[in-house]
């Protein structure tokens, strides 16, 4: 699972399109690769605060807006290096509305169907299939903050009954437009904290790509550790 930024990598001849085709060539045709394709724009304006919404606006702005779609929705806030990923040919994406993924490879089924609605990046998230396969984690010029596999350790780390934030997202189900609830964890973990605690234990290996820094890593080493780390640090 690779999550990039083609900007910190300094000028780069062919841009998001080369990016892609040399991480696709580095794993060759027996490798799968994925990368996040979220759209938090599918969700209810009411609840929007970057900017927030006049109230005035809400409810015209629920009936205009257009359902989650696997194959156009765009992604939001992901760079240009995702959401080229998610156009290519033979790319696959889960079927979830904020927190979706895109892979292409002989995993690309086993990672990315059945993702859960509810709680999306918890257990029933193709970050949780990446963990169980002990796949690898690619930061390609972006810190910890911007690893979602790190949210699995957080559905694994708070205990039973920890309050979740509601959402609301339009979806189409059986051939209709709807309004569709499901719940997240809202949090504000300090995950670029976390991850350098766990590349101090050696787990982790960098180097430089172009003008940036690339950290790899396995899931389950991180998952695991930053599972532990909220447990003592957070969530006693």
């Amino acid at each position: 699972m690779v999550h990039a930024s083609l900007s910190a990598l300094g000028y780069v001849v062919g841009g998001p399109e080369a990016v892609v085709d040399a991480l696709i060539g580095a794993i060759g045709p027996t490798g799968t690769l994925m990368m996040p394709a979220h759209s938090g724009q599918y969700t209810d304006p009411a609840n929007w605060r970057n900017p927030p919404v006049p109230v005035e606006w809400i409810e015209s702005m629920r009936e205009a807006m257009p359902p989650f779609d696997v194959a156009k929705s765009p992604t939001r806030m992901m760079g240009s290096i995702a959401e080229y990923f998610r156009l290519s040919p033979g790319v696959c994406r889960s079927n979830h509305p904020t927190v979706s993924a895109a892979a292409i490879g002989p995993n690309t089924r086993m990672l990315l169907e059945g993702h859960s609605l509810d709680q999306g990046l918890g257990e029933g998230s193709p970050q949780a299939r990446l963990y169980d396969i002990d796949g690898q984690i690619l930061l390609l010029g972006v810190s910890h903050a911007n690893n979602t596999a790190m949210h699995v350790a957080e559905y694994r780390a708070v205990p039973e009954g920890h309050p979740l934030l509601a959402q609301r997202s339009p979806m189409t189900v059986a051939g209709e437009r709807v309004w569709v609830d499901h719940h997240e964890i809202d949090e504000d973990n300090e995950f670029a904290t976390i991850g350098d605690a766990f590349a101090a234990t050696g787990a982790q290996r960098s180097g430089a790509v172009g003008a940036g820094v690339a950290h790899l890593m396995g899931a389950r080493a991180l998952v695991d550790f930053t599972t532990e780390w909220l447990r003592r640090h957070v969530y006693r």
